[in-house]
């Protein structure tokens, strides 16, 4: 039985007293540990998708489990990381970081252990004492992706977490996520509109139509864990996603004589 199961679901929303279709008929199965990708153009329905996954939403119809169980809201075995961080201005990043242990009344000193190992495992050992008005963007995802990590979860929830980060930063965030993904055996769930951030991090990307969002296809993303932007395999998985987007690569230009 997979791990996770989308089984025929639609939303519907009331949109300006109309009645407005996000989602209709998707069917999806992801594996433990698998990392996905949802791609596609805006109003394809993917962070609605990746609400209903979390719990936040319910489906107008169809279901959604995860091993085995019925999706009737968000459990904290289940961390949903958005674009905005939502780290506590007023407390440091030891303390940002223990949050979620502290909640679940570990001691206060296996949370400081627990914290200063994720803390390290995204690269911002030395900033424990810091606030995060004094970091970066980059790296105050990166707190958040440590808090996310230190209470274990068994599903991470990732809605365009990159999508304000300068390219440089962009990219080292993603190498980062897709090795502790792998390190972790966490499976992720991971919304995007850009294609090469895609193929950097995914198993499997699902690609979604829009008007309303329908799974359009599904491209597996055999490259291994080093996958070098400029290979030849990486171009081609690219490539393929474009094709079924039915778009060009933005560098592509047709010349006519």
């Amino acid at each position: 039985m997979p791990y996770i199961e989308v089984n025929d679901v639609s939303k519907s929303y009331s949109r300006d007293g109309k009645p407005f279709q996000a989602l209709s008929h998707v069917t999806l199965s992801i594996e433990r540990g698998e990392f996905i990708c949802l791609l596609g153009p805006s109003g394809c329905g993917k962070s609605t998708l990746l609400s209903m996954l979390a719990g936040f939403e319910k489906p107008t119809s169809g279901s959604i489990s995860i091993a085995g169980a019925p999706v009737e809201g968000p459990v904290a075995s289940r961390v949903t990381i958005f674009q905005h961080y939502g780290l506590l201005p007023w407390q440091t990043v030891e303390r940002n970081v223990m949050l979620g242990l502290l909640a679940k009344k570990v001691p206060k000193a296996k949370a400081r252990e627990i914290a200063a190992h994720y803390i390290e495992l995204v690269g911002l050992a030395g900033y424990e004492q810091v606030r995060p008005a004094q970091l970066s963007g980059g790296q105050q995802q990166r707190v958040s992706i440590a808090r996310a990590l230190a209470v274990k979860p068994e599903v991470l929830f990732m809605d365009e977490p990159f999508a304000a980060l300068d390219a440089i930063t962009r990219l080292k965030m993603q190498d980062d996520v897709h090795r502790i993904a792998e390190e972790e055996g966490v499976t992720v769930v991971f919304v995007t509109h850009d294609i090469e951030e895609a193929v950097s991090l995914a198993d499997r990307i699902v690609v979604l139509s829009a008007n309303p969002g329908r799974v359009k296809e599904i491209v597996h993303v055999d490259l291994g864990p080093d996958r070098l932007r400029t290979g030849e395999d990486f171009v081609a998985v690219r490539d393929d996603v474009f094709d079924v987007l039915g778009m060009k690569p933005s560098w592509e230009v047709e010349f006519v004589i």
